[in-house]
């Protein structure tokens, strides 16, 4: 079983110590190689020996974790970042989303939630929970120009909510093969390249209910 590299950056200091104590203790596959303070530090850090997963906090002072993040992918596209947040507020998931992050953790996860997390991030999923995708969906939109189809609409809708092709193939009594049709004209018809993006486009459009 091959070890899996993490940066921890976050500016508390107790909570940043905790986290790395927690990791190495939880799971003999991880190794925290080291941790940041702030943005700037990060990505000074980050010259040094590169992560295979980052945790990073989003409030911080010098560098907040959503310009750390933009700046890291625009030079590491390979980077995989999860992001660590108390915050519930809609506009940082957004953001958070849009510059790159592969997965959400909340501060309050229990450890199983994390190992979780970490695991599917680094075996190249992306992890967003449904409790926080359901934080993002709050009202049905008026679909200007017929952008999409109301099929199209139902499959963005199960996407945001969490659901597998498969998943989704069952509750609309479809093929999976069709539900990946469909979510390859989606992804082109908004321009977004990965489903992460994609639900970024449906929250900010308000595509969901």
């Amino acid at each position: 079983m091959s070890i899996i590299k993490i940066a921890v950056v976050d500016d508390h200091k107790l909570f940043r110590e905790g986290l790395v104590s927690l990791l190495s203790k939880s799971n003999k596959q991880f190794k925290v190689i080291w941790e940041a303070s702030d943005g700037k530090n990060f990505l000074e850090k980050l010259k040094t020996e590169f992560p295979d997963i980052v945790l990073m906090d989003i409030s911080m002072p010098e560098m907040d974790g959503i310009e750390a993040t933009i700046t890291a992918i625009a030079h590491y596209p390979e980077i995989r970042i999860i992001a660590l947040s108390m915050y519930g507020e809609r506009e940082y998931y957004l953001k958070m989303i849009q510059a790159g992050v592969k997965g959400f953790l909340r501060k309050d996860s229990d450890i199983d939630e994390v190992i979780k997390t970490i695991t599917k991030v680094h075996d190249g999923e992306n992890c967003f929970s449904q409790e926080m995708l359901y934080s993002l969906v709050t009202q049905r939109p008026v679909i200007k120009d017929e952008i999409l189809s109301d099929r199209e609409v139902q499959i963005v809708e199960l996407i945001c909510y969490g659901f597998s092709a498969g998943e989704i193939a069952d509750k609309l009594f479809l093929s999976k093969r069709t539900v990946e049709k469909h979510r390859a004209n989606i992804l082109d018809k908004t321009n977004c390249n990965n489903t992460a993006k994609l639900v970024a486009w449906a929250m900010k459009n308000n595509f969901v209910k």
